[in-house]
């Protein structure tokens, strides 16, 4: 039979890079081989289960380029894909296992096991719970009060479970110190460790690639699928994404001091912002995996052929948000004109500059700003930030730009002189108008950068952008030389 892995969310809030990073790298381990990735929604949590989430889950991978073999809307010979459409096979399952005596059913109150744990901590030692004693007599007494009862796993003592992970190497460990666990709850809801465990043995999956947070939950599972006589897949667990030039894990209490950071924790944030999917799968791949330090940009197709779990580190990876901008800024030199623009138009739909339809001639400026912009423009929201003054007929001056490059003695008459020579040059051409501003900054004795700078902010209302005479043969003269006099005009009204 051929590799199958799968990736099972949880529907309880958005994408972390982490989880995407996860699938990832079950889906290339996949792909590599020939074999099948499937998409599991583990909703069983109905009490943290966030409405939309399991969209949001499948337009985020879409977006990114991860798709399915088999799970939610692709259906698959061994769905259904939703833990909490597949009740009937937890529940015959918890049967068997009650049948061979490996799992009891539970009477225990919240209030006994209270108790015991306050006793196990006042003797000092380690509190695990264990089958109670019950007698006939109190088997009968909890079925005519129809007691709740949980199912509970019956661990086996004094065995050494051994784990040859494929990422971590071998790892032991002693059954003493797992208690009996439930698997199935009192309201009859199957718990994590039992429920798929069940589901990889249906869906007969062969590789199991998680996050190094999930090897604690590996023991118990392994005991359920011994006892359920399957053999276990292959466990590959992924050191958690640590913070930005730490070893500590990124936190979700920490997002207000990421997001002041510039440091993006979920994977809407990239989409949102105007990422490019084949730089946010480039840089993932590369999180914690190594393959040759002189190679940084990696397609699609070379992640799948290159891509195997020997080489995932077993030690956490820092996230690296300049790493990736980066790599993003590298993969948008690869992608062409027409792409940028329709990247662009939804940021500047959104804010109002352009309707829902481009005009021929909003169509022709954007792709002439775009060209403009060169490399400055790494996401497609750059474009509010670095060109909004292009589409809007109303400048914004930043305060500093102003500050800095129009207070000064002399910059008014100079953008008088400045207004004249525009509204007097024959032809309206970057090459043109770069000749008579030199030839105008020469006879006037003025510096050339204190010239160029000046113009600049006062056509603009920004102290950096594209080149200044891409600005204006893109503004156009009538533009230009509304905004000299409304910046003359304000320098006018700071003096009175």
């Amino acid at each position: 039979m051929s590799i199958r892995t799968r990736f099972a969310p949880s529907p309880t809030g958005y994408l972390h890079i982490g989880g995407v990073r996860t699938a990832l790298f079950n889906w290339l381990l996949a792909r590599g081989q020939g074999g099948q990735f499937i998409l599991r929604i583990d909703d069983t949590d109905r009490e943290r289960h966030v409405d939309q989430a399991v969209e949001k889950i499948l337009d985020g991978f879409r977006w990114i380029g991860i798709d399915w073999d088999e799970g939610p809307e692709v259906g698959g010979p061994f769905g259904p894909y939703y833990q909490s459409e597949r009740q009937d096979l937890y529940r015959n399952a918890a049967q068997k296992l009650v049948e061979s005596g490996r799992v009891y059913r539970d009477y225990s109150t919240d209030a006994e096991r209270a108790a015991e744990k306050a006793a196990a901590e006042k003797a000092k030692r380690a509190y695990r719970f264990r089958k109670p004693a019950y007698s006939d007599a109190d088997l009968a007494r909890f079925e005519a009060e129809a007691r709740p009862y949980a199912l509970r796993f019956q661990v086996p003592l004094g065995r050494t479970l051994v784990l040859n992970d494929a990422i971590k190497g071998p790892v032991n460990f002693d059954t003493d110190e797992i208690g009996d666990f439930v698997i199935v709850r009192p309201d009859g809801a199957p718990l994590y460790n039992f429920a798929s465990a069940v589901d990889d043995v249906a869906m007969r999956i062969t590789h199991v690639v998680r996050a190094e947070e999930h090897l604690s939950n590996t023991f118990p599972q392994l005991l359920v699928l011994e006892a359920l006589g399957a053999a276990p897949p292959v466990f590959a667990h992924i050191p958690y994404v640590a913070e930005p030039g730490s070893r500590a894990k990124m936190s979700k209490r920490k997002l207000e001091e990421y997001e002041k950071q510039g440091v993006l924790v979920y994977l809407h944030q990239y989409i949102e912002r105007g990422y490019l999917p084949e730089a946010l799968m480039n840089y993932l791949s590369r999180l914690g995996w190594s393959f040759d330090a002189a190679q940084e940009i990696f397609t699609r197709a070379e992640l799948i052929e290159k891509f195997t779990l020997d080489r995932v580190n077993s030690s956490p990876a820092s996230h690296d948000q300049d790493k990736l901008f980066w790599i993003e800024g590298e993969w948008m030199k690869t992608i062409p004109l027409e792409r940028k623009a329709a990247g662009c138009i939804p940021y500047l739909r959104q804010a109002g500059l352009v309707g829902d339809a481009l005009t021929a001639d909003q169509d022709a400026r954007l792709e002439a700003v775009i060209t403009a912009l060169g490399d400055r423009l790494k996401v497609f929201s750059d474009i509010l930030k670095l060109g909004r003054f292009f589409f809007s007929e109303q400048v914004e001056y930043d305060p500093d730009a102003v500050k800095k490059r129009l207070r000064k003695d002399g910059v008014d008459a100079m953008l008088g002189d400045l207004a004249g020579l525009l509204r007097d040059a024959e032809c309206f051409e970057t090459a043109p108008l770069e000749q008579a501003v030199h030839a105008y900054a020469e006879r006037a004795g003025r510096k050339m950068g204190d010239v160029v700078n000046a113009l600049r902010v006062a056509v603009t209302g920004q102290g950096v952008g594209p080149g200044l005479y891409d600005c204006l043969v893109i503004l156009g003269r009538e533009t230009c030389l509304a905004r000299i006099e409304k910046a003359r005009a304000l320098l006018a009204a700071s003096k009175a």
